[in-house]
């Protein structure tokens, strides 16, 4: 997939207010939008806050992350026109995991199926 090699070193704080953006303009809220986030890469919202703080790339935040959530696997669907779980480099997978938390957070889907 084309442009997936710049996904290490794009800036999770810079992709972070989009999340908040794109949750917000279909009425959901930044708390929920660090809830899903927190239970897929088991940060604390103090942890969170601290890797968006310190500016880390996205290789670095999910290196960092207490512990990817082991329902993780278990999130399917399709993010910029790939199946995620077909995804082979795990970083990207990781990635796009966390897009399609947003995108389902956004169409409008209850937190509790969300977080599976």
């Amino acid at each position: 997939m084309k442009n997936d090699y710049r996904i290490p070193t794009i800036k999770f704080s810079k992709v972070y207010p989009l999340y908040v953006e794109k949750a917000e303009r279909k009425n959901r809220t930044r708390e929920e939008v660090d809830q899903v986030i927190c239970w897929l890469t088991g940060y604390s919202k103090a942890g969170l806050q601290q890797q968006i703080k310190k500016e880390s790339d996205f290789q670095t935040f999910f290196a960092e992350a207490p512990g990817i959530h082991p329902n993780s696997s278990l999130i399917k669907g399709v993010v910029c026109g790939v199946r995620v779980e077909e995804i082979e480099d795990p970083l990207v997978r990781k990635a796009r995991y966390m897009d399609k938390l947003i995108d389902e957070l956004a169409k409008g889907k209850a937190l509790e199926k969300i977080m599976r």
